[in-house]
């Protein structure tokens, strides 16, 4: 069985933030791409392939991994 894996919610990703995402062409590859965040395109908390964005080379997909100096320390 394959373990859901957690993707960032809505609330870690902001305009500027480093992100790997996955385009739509790359589904199922395991390919990212790397990019700084423009804007913003789901407008729920959360979803379960991962908040959708558009990188500032204009590049769209879903956020998969936020970049090690985006982490918010733990508390």
């Amino acid at each position: 069985m394959r373990m859901a894996r957690p993707f960032p919610a809505r609330d870690q990703i902001y305009k500027g933030c480093k992100v790997g995402i996955e385009t739509k062409s790359d589904q199922g590859t395991g390919r990212l791409t790397y990019g700084t965040v423009r804007e913003i395109l789901t407008s729920s908390k959360s979803h379960p392939h991962g908040i959708k964005v558009r990188l500032e080379d204009g590049g769209v997909g879903r956020v998969k991994v936020l970049r090690a100096s985006e982490i918010p320390p733990r508390k």
